[in-house]
């Protein structure tokens, strides 16, 4: 395998395992500075230009996109991805992970649990934030921010609203956070690569301190995940559009909360904790892509005229409750069923006896047309109950008489 780091790094501790792991297989590796190259749109075909130069060929490439970069970063990789060289971290996912609100607003619609969050940028609005998160102390986050940089814990109202205004005024945009008390300022570190967990550790932030991140003096330890950690993990960071991620979270009182997918973790520390060999599970895994790889379907599936991909949802009450794939009348309608999830399970190709049941979410190909007419008719939101406040009843002084009410007749 021919394979390209792209990293501006090439003397850091992550970047000098990966290649090292690469040369211990026999491929070959190269370390490319990601902002020397140009996109080369002039041909009837994409290229990319290195230092002035056609690029050579590559099998793989492996983005470690600095955040400082990361327009131009992501702009690289997704020239890649129209050149047909596997990477395991698409251009959409390091855009994702990037931005905290967007990585955020992905995970809580694929029912993946966050600490309440809220994002405002009128001051008038700073109050109802803060209180919809559960109250002060709240935790501030700078949207594109690492390593603990940009995270600021407030301990009561008023400090919070101070340093909301205050980032604001510099236009930074801020997320205000529910403060996961019960954390104790420790966070777990999944390291995914495909679709497991090749390594876990746990970190506790320094006694004064309330972000455990290594850079800001947190101690590792290694820690066996259970089952459910392992499958929040792994889901958020395909969710994410990520083969390769580190996913932090929380150990909250009724189970894991994501905090972050970063699509370019750092393996010192964890290598360190565990005393495994991340990277060679990173090398390990893209070879087995670059021989077969994950294609996008909804992507690849599109190009055909009047077909394409979609998610039905079945629907209390819908005729598809209570019958089989094969008696649902989905193949005559030409649509074929690619995934069922139910609940928290995914069910690739589902066999055509699998009955199917209320809520149960169908990913399909097929005629666009047919798959319109099984959507029901949107139904609106409903609002969330407000409280309205009571009358004020004024409170009689003791000192004044009462007032005396005269008959209007």
């Amino acid at each position: 395998m021919r394979l390209a780091i792209l990293s501006r790094a090439p003397r850091s501790y992550s970047t000098q395992r990966l290649k090292a792991a690469a040369v211990e297989r026999g491929h070959q590796v190269r370390v490319l500075n990601t902002l020397r190259f140009a996109i080369d749109l002039s041909g009837d075909e994409p290229d990319l230009q290195y230092r002035g130069k056609q690029l050579s060929h590559y099998d793989a490439v492996l983005p470690r996109i600095g955040a400082s970069i990361t327009f131009f970063g992501i702009a690289v990789v997704r020239q890649f991805e129209q050149m047909d060289v596997y990477t395991p971290n698409t251009a959409n996912g390091i855009a994702n992970s990037r931005d905290k609100l967007r990585s955020i607003q992905i995970l809580s619609r694929h029912d993946i649990r966050i600490p309440a969050t809220t994002f405002v940028r009128d001051r008038a609005d700073v109050l109802d934030a803060i209180e919809r998160v559960g109250g002060a102390p709240v935790v501030i986050k700078l949207l594109e921010g690492t390593q603990g940089i940009g995270v600021i814990l407030a301990p009561d109202t008023k400090v919070a609203e101070a340093v909301i205004e205050t980032l604001q005024s510099t236009r930074q945009n801020v997320l205000i956070q529910r403060f996961i008390a019960e954390s104790k300022g420790r966070d777990i570190r999944a390291l995914v690569v495909g679709d497991r967990v090749v390594a876990a550790m746990r970190r506790r932030a320094q006694a004064d301190e309330f972000r455990s991140n290594v850079h800001r003096g947190g101690t590792t330890e290694i820690v066996e995940l259970d089952e459910e950690f392992e499958r929040v993990a792994v889901q958020s960071a395909q969710i994410m559009g990520l083969r390769v991620a580190g996913v932090d979270m929380l150990e909250g009182e009724s189970g894991p909360l994501v905090l972050e997918v970063n699509s370019s973790p750092g393996l010192e520390g964890i290598e360190t904790a565990t005393g495994l060999d991340v990277a060679g599970a990173i090398v390990d895994y893209m070879l087995r892509q670059v021989a077969f790889p994950e294609l996008d379907v909804r992507q690849r599936l599109t190009v055909s005229t009047g077909y394409g991909v979609a998610e039905l949802v079945v629907h209390e009450g819908a005729d598809l409750v209570g019958r089989a794939i094969n008696e649902s009348g989905l193949r005559k309608r030409d649509i074929t069923v690619l995934t069922l999830t139910r609940g928290t399970t995914v069910i690739p190709n589902p066999r055509d006896d699998r009955v199917l049941e209320a809520n149960d979410r169908l990913l399909c190909f097929g005629k666009l047309e047919s798959m319109r007419d099984l959507v029901p008719e949107r139904r609106r939101r409903r609002a969330r109950p407000t409280i309205q406040p009571l009358p004020e009843v004024p409170i009689p002084d003791p000192d004044e008489p009462p007032a005396v009410e005269h008959d209007p007749s």
